[in-house]
Parts: structure tokens; C-alpha cells; sequence
């Protein structure tokens, strides 16, 4: 038996990645110890899936984030610095990933270092204290890529390549560490030298392909039977009307009118719409404004259980999020992503080379293009049989199981 933490941001969303808690589930089934460690809000998600869960003062993810910057009367070029700025604070804050280190020592100081830390792709403190306490790091979700050269970068992107570099120097010499888990070129990020674990396929990254490297493995995924019944509200759609499952998942679940002109796109194409809110508190007063802006016969829910709902869609509409997307992708139902924020663009620009559904703008949708795509993807039967053929490639790569058997394989 082996011992391994897996560490991840306190976000649900950020134990997806395409397989990344199933792949804790399953080591914690072959009666290997897992713990998972993040914030308190995560606790009741990870335990209600059977794991035990260690509660931590700060993983060194900066959330919520701050208010977006105020655009107005400066150039282009500063609008884009102040983006990328602002995102580069999210997962390389000096002072929180610091603090999130210490939180981990002081976890190993009281109950010792694991064999293996496995970490969503982004949580920087995994990749210090992995080194600090010499273990093996694993990431879960993201490949390991070759940095892009310089000369390819746009000015913006070579000023906050240079600001990352200098913050992950300094970190590591606070810390008297060497680096090891960072990558040091042009484009800095977490990178293990021994695994990382994607839940695609190695097509999945069409010519980025080239550029990973060649500790990444690819273990696809696959459709489980359901262990639950259909909801009853499921239950109460007559099975031969098919669905549309429209998402923001569980972050970006703010914009509204998204919900309503994606749910009057599904239903004028003879669709039931299916729209998830999330947990984010929405006022009553929204609510009641979102609920008169959609069709008739919508249903409209927090949550929905994906493993009953998408066998029974003909398209889902969503943000782009990993975990919308990889279900969506294993399921053999094709998509279309509206990204709102982040590494969502990737997701839709993948989902439109693979052909197995559309890669939308905000004002794409706002001219009404949403309509238009959902009909065309319907008529579209190729497209449906792409989608099914990606699907039968994931399921063939082994999903959880074989990840499992990748971090097994990591123990020295």
C-alpha cells in the first residue's frame, strides 16, 4: 500500500480535469491511503465521494479573484497586460503560494510526507513542497509541453514570461530549492519530470502534439453504467424528446443571459432545454428574470447528473470548462463552447479542429449565432458520427483505471 495526496485548489471544478478525483477514487479502491488536501469549502465534495480530506489554511490559489480592471481609457496593450497579469496572480501569487507551502509542511511535520503528491495542474505550492520533501509529483489533468520560444510570443506575453520567471526564483530561494517542477523557458509552468496524466487523446491535441513531452500519458476516458436512478424530473420527459444540456459548470455561472438565449436556441430547434445554475447563490429576483426569459418547458436546476442527462442530449452548450467538455467528449455528444474565461479557449478551439462540435464568441452569441449553430450541428450527421468515433477512441485508452495504474507505477 502506498500513501499519495492529491491536492488541488478549493474549486469542484478543479477536481475534474477530465478524471482527476475518479483517479483518487480508484487508488482508494485498490486500498491504497489517499488523502486529499484544500480548503474547508471542499471538504463535504471529496467526502461525499468516500475519500478522507484534510482541511488546509490556503493552497496558494487566489479566489475569488479581484474585481476585473477598469478598461476604460487605456490602450489595448495595457487592457491585455492587466488580463494576463490578473491571471498569472491567480495561480503565482508570491505570498499565498508561500503560505500554502507552509500549510504542507506543517501537515508533513505532523503526520509525514507521502509517497507521491498528485496535483491538479496549476496549484504551484504542490510543485515546491513535492521538491522540498523529496517525493515524485504527478499532475492530473494538463500534458507536459516543451515552453514556447521567445521570439513567438507577443511583447505582452515576453513582459509577463519574464515577471512569472522572477516570481518562481524567488519562491525557490525562499525555499533553497532548485526548481525542478517548474519549467524555466519562455513560457514557465508546472511540470513533472516523472507523470502527467491527461483524459484525452494524443489526436485530441491536433499539431500542439509535437510540443508535449514524453512523461505525459494519455488515458482517454470512459461511460460508467449509472449507480443511481434517473431523477424524477428526468423521468417525466418523455424519452423520445431528446434534450440539450446547457452549463456554465460551476464558476462562471454568473452570466444570465447566456442560460436564455442558448435555452430559446435548443427549443426552437424542437430540443428540451436542460439549464444548470450551479451552487452560486443566484438573488430571487434574477432567478424569477431568468426563469421568464426561458421556453416553456425548460428545466431549470442547480445540478444535473451527467451520467443520466447526456445519454439522452443531442448537443450540450457550454463555457468550455475541462470537465463539461471531457463528458461531453465521452459521451459521443457534440458541443458547443461559448469559453467565458481562462484555459476554456483551448477547450473550444479543440472541440472545433476535432469536428465534433462549434467554437463560439460572446459575440458570436450575442448576433444570434447560437441558434444557427445548434440547427446546423443537428443536420449535421458526420459531425454526430465524429463525435461517436472520439468517444469509442477515449474509451479505449484505459480512462481511470489506467491512470491509477500510471501513479502506482510512480511509487519507487
Amino acid at each position: 500500500m502506498a500513501s499519495f495526496w492529491f491536492a488541488s485548489a478549493p474549486l469542484y471544478s478543479h477536481t475534474d480535469w477530465g478524471g482527476f478525483l475518479k483517479t483518487a477514487e480508484t487508488l482508494h479502491s485498490r486500498d491504497h491511503d489517499v488523502l486529499w488536501l484544500s480548503e474547508a469549502p471542499l471538504e463535504r465534495a471529496i467526502k461525499q465521494a468516500g475519500m478522507a480530506f484534510r482541511a488546509i489554511r490556503e493552497t496558494g490559489w487566489l479566489w475569488p479573484p479581484p474585481p476585473p480592471p477598469d478598461l476604460s481609457g487605456i490602450s489595448p496593450q495595457e487592457a491585455v497586460t492587466l488580463r494576463y497579469k490578473r491571471a498569472l496572480d491567480t495561480w503565482l501569487s508570491e505570498d499565498l503560494v508561500a503560505e500554502a507551502v507552509e500549510a504542507f509542511l506543517d501537515l508533513e511535520d505532523e503526520i509525514g510526507a507521502p509517497d507521491v503528491i498528485v496535483s491538479e495542474p496549476f496549484l504551484s505550492a504542490s510543485a515546491i513542497v513535492a521538491e522540498i520533501v523529496d517525493v515524485p509529483l504527478v499532475i492530473c489533468g494538463w500534458p507536459a509541453q516543451a515552453t514556447l520560444d521567445a521570439d513567438n510570443l507577443f511583447p505582452v506575453q515576453r513582459d509577463l514570461s519574464s515577471d512569472s520567471q522572477r516570481r518562481i526564483q524567488r519562491l525557490c530561494d525562499r525555499f533553497g530549492i532548485a526548481g525542478r517542477n517548474f519549467s524555466r523557458g519562455s513560457t514557465p509552468s508546472i511540470v513533472s519530470e516523472e507523470l502527467h496524466i491527461t483524459y484525452f487523446t494524443p489526436g485530441w491535441y491536433g499539431a500542439e502534439l509535437a510540443t508535449i513531452l514524453p512523461q505525459t500519458q494519455f488515458v482517454g476516458g470512459a461511460v460508467k453504467p449509472p449507480a443511481s436512478h434517473p431523477p424524477s424530473w428526468l423521468n417525466d420527459i418523455a424519452p423520445e424528446r431528446p434534450l440539450a444540456l446547457i452549463t456554465l459548470g460551476t464558476i462562471f455561472t454568473g452570466d444570465l443571459g447566456f442560460y436564455s438565449w442558448a435555452a430559446q436556441a435548443a427549443a426552437s430547434a424542437g430540443l428540451v432545454p436542460v439549464v444548470t445554475l450551479g451552487w452560486n447563490p443566484v438573488s430571487a429576483e434574477k432567478k424569477a428574470e431568468l426563469k421568464r426569459a426561458l421556453p416553456a418547458g425548460t428545466r431549470l436546476l442547480n445540478w444535473a447528473p451527467y451520467e443520466h442527462v447526456l445519454p439522452r442530449c443531442r448537443v450540450i452548450i457550454h463555457h468550455g470548462g475541462m470537465g463539461s467538455t471531457h463528458s461531453a467528449v465521452v459521451h459521443g455528444v457534440p458541443q458547443i463552447v461559448v469559453p467565458h474565461a481562462a484555459d476554456q479557449r483551448i477547450q473550444g478551439r479543440r472541440v472545433a479542429e476535432a469536428k465534433v462540435g462549434l467554437h463560439l464568441t460572446a459575440h458570436d452569441v450575442r448576433q444570434g449565432q447560437l441558434r444557427e449553430g445548434v440547427q446546423a450541428l443537428l443536420a449535421a450527421d458526420w459531425v454526430r458520427e465524429k463525435a461517436r468515433g472520439l468517444a469509442r477512441t477515449m474509451a479505449g485508452l484505459g480512462g481511470v483505471e489506467r491512470a491509477a495504474e500510471l501513479v502506482e507505477g510512480v511509487v519507487s
